[in-house]
């Protein structure tokens, strides 16, 4: 059982930069891969970003190519979001997400393959 926790959402101007954060339990956190999905009122959850258990594979949504980087610590049981240049597009809960893997550099990108969730954080764009 893995246990995830979001934070770093807030207010933020477009343009700016928002950093969000994913703190899981277990000891074996290098064997999950994670993701990065978010939902905007109205609209289906969306993927965003994910990272696979080693942090050597990663992909990224064409939406947020080139804006956001996802990464991990593995010794801090954390996989991060960095989201620049925030476009009023942007503006969704954001929720990570954690599958065991047993291939240290498979990523996932599709909701249904995730086994466990965050509670989500709120992320809003300001114009």
């Amino acid at each position: 059982q893995v246990q995830l926790v979001e934070s770093g959402g807030g207010l933020v101007q477009a343009g700016g930069s928002l950093r969000l954060s994913c703190a899981a339990s277990g000891r074996t956190f290098s064997s999950y891969a994670m993701g990065w999905f978010r939902q905007a009122p109205g609209t289906e959850r969306e993927f965003v970003a994910a990272i696979s258990g080693s942090g050597g594979g990663t992909d990224y949504a064409d939406s947020v190519k080139g804006r956001f980087t996802i990464s991990r610590d593995n010794a801090k049981n954390t996989v991060y979001l960095q989201m620049n240049s925030l476009k009023p597009e942007d503006p969704a809960v954001y929720y990570c997400a954690a599958r065991a893997t047993y291939y240290g550099g498979s990523v996932y990108v599709r909701d249904t393959e995730y086994d466990y969730w965050g509670q989500g954080t709120q992320v809003t764009v300001s114009s």
